[in-house]
């Protein structure tokens, strides 16, 4: 049985936003120690910025990008009627 005109958008919406904030997350963790020489050049809290983002800064990010994930798939699913009812 093929996946309805419905289903598809769910799952299109479903892998954009996966796909966006995997692409943070890629960003995030690998941008830094690429170039952490340069980024070392400029300081956050009086501490090197590439130091910071791989000690403190990238884990934030992590957090946030769980709670948005979290909230945007809430908000998808009431749209698609998927959702746990209140």
């Amino acid at each position: 049985m093929p996946p309805s005109p419905r289903q598809r958008e769910y799952w299109r919406a479903n892998l954009l936003l996966t796909g966006s904030l995997l692409a943070v997350w890629a960003l995030v963790t690998f941008v830094p120690v690429y170039f952490a020489r340069e980024l070392n050049t400029l300081t956050f809290f009086g501490w090197p910025l590439a130091f910071y983002m791989g000690a403190q800064g990238s884990l934030i990010v992590y957090v946030v990008v769980i709670g948005v994930y979290a909230l945007a798939m809430n908000r998808i699913e009431r749209k698609f009627g998927l959702g746990e009812p209140d």
